[in-house]
């Protein structure tokens, strides 16, 4: 069976109320359904694909340190308004606009130290 399309992805964290606060506000991600699972946890909504699902745990996760993801990467559009939003936040990004690359990435790592890239069409950066 071949694959079809990307469906989630599974981050455990020690501090569930701020990432869920953080993927709402930097990413546009909202709390949505969740079955009644056991143990503490949130799923992110994306429209209604629930793209990030949240772990939490009795204990924080060190950034960098208990990771063992690299990165999950999006796709969007409004390159500036998104740059002007993690500007007004104080986030620390770093944009990649390599040559061998067909789009532009911007890498922002959420509070936890995961590493997001969020890609925009090379025709919306501004160098």
């Amino acid at each position: 069976m071949p694959i079809k399309a990307f469906d989630h992805v599974n981050l455990r964290t020690g501090q569930l109320d701020t990432m869920i606060a953080w993927y709402d506000d930097i990413l546009g991600m909202t709390p949505g359904w969740r079955p009644d699972f056991p143990f503490p946890g949130a799923w992110l909504y994306l429209g209604d694909q629930a793209l990030v699902h949240l772990v939490g745990l009795d204990r924080d996760v060190a950034a960098g340190t208990d990771l063992t993801l690299e990165h999950f990467a999006l796709a969007a559009t409004d390159m500036d308004g998104f740059r002007a939003k993690l500007d007004e936040r104080g986030m620390n990004y770093e944009i990649t606009a390599s040559d061998i690359l067909p789009v532009v990435q911007m890498n922002i790592w959420d509070p936890d130290g995961n590493h997001i890239h969020v890609d925009f069409d090379r025709s919306e950066y501004n160098g």
